[in-house]
């Protein structure tokens, strides 16, 4: 123990059902930190009196999850470009100059969940296909044409919603009708599925598969359960598959050197503690 005591935690609303607190919490015992990381519920009335409270109270930094993620931007000194990108925030840093900086780390996570789960691919081969238009859609859009993505066929329920998401990214990005999404995955260099269909207590996804050939990679950002039917209908198809968890964990991992000062390993033992 280093004798400096070091806080960190996360804000949400409610924050019973976060799985952040474990992850952290796995960190700072096997590196033997002198830290916690505590949740806090934290009702919309109370965001900002919370913002301004924490550093006084020593805290390094915060992870923020719903409802407040586009709330907190507004309370932040500096926001990042990534973070700007999606227009949300989901990672605070409490800096020594007692600025506020607010980062976007739920791309990092995606895209770094990709290659530990898929090494040889590569977002510059091909098209990727999108199923989704909400918060989650708009962070996995901005790291894949971040990451060099010649062309997103984003996909949703309400077309208007995937309309006025494309709009604000560009030509990269058109817009399939969800009816017509199956004919769209045909070559497709990844799949992704932004939505909760498919995830515990949600109806299934329901996207014809019969266009995935062996080459699309699939990845489906629910981890509840963790082999969704979108996964095991993919993987029996031939395609290589990644679940959701790891974007949780990889998205942890700035966050947590930030604050803690030590840069933390994502492995099997993290996903065993985190699912435990």
């Amino acid at each position: 123990m280093s004798g400096k005591l070091r806080l960190a935690g996360v804000i949400g609303h409610p924050i019973s059902h976060s799985k952040s607190p474990r992850l952290h919490g796995h960190w700072l015992k096997r590196y033997g930190i002198d830290g916690h990381y505590i949740p806090m519920n934290v009702a919309p009335d109370d965001l900002a009196r919370t913002i301004e409270l924490l550093p006084q109270l020593g805290f390094a930094g915060i992870n923020v999850t719903l409802p407040h993620k586009e709330a907190v931007t507004a309370l932040c000194d500096e926001i990042t470009p990534r973070a700007k990108a999606v227009g949300a925030v989901n990672t605070v840093i409490f800096q020594e100059d007692g600025s506020i900086l607010g980062d976007n780390t739920d791309g990092y996570g995606f895209m770094a969940n990709l290659y530990a789960g898929a090494p040889n691919w590569r977002a510059n081969t091909g098209p990727a296909v999108v199923l989704g238009a909400g918060g989650a859609a708009r962070g996995v859009v901005a790291a894949l044409l971040d990451a060099g993505a010649p062309q997103i066929i984003l996909s949703n329920r309400t077309v208007e919603r995937a309309t006025a998401l494309q709009s604000e990214f560009g030509a990269r990005v058109v817009v399939s009708a969800w009816d017509d999404v199956g004919d769209a995955i045909k070559g497709a260099n990844l799949l992704v599925n932004t939505t909760s269909l498919g995830m515990d207590g949600q109806p299934a996804l329901p996207v014809s598969l019969d266009h995935l050939g062996p080459e699309t990679l699939v990845t489906d950002i629910v981890y509840a359960p963790l082999k969704t039917q979108l996964l095991i209908d993919a993987a029996a198809r031939g395609c290589a598959v990644v679940d959701g968890l790891g974007m949780l964990l990889h998205q942890a991992a700035p966050g947590f050197e930030t604050w803690f000062g030590q840069k933390p390993i994502v492995d099997d033992e993290l996903r065993d503690a985190v699912l435990s």
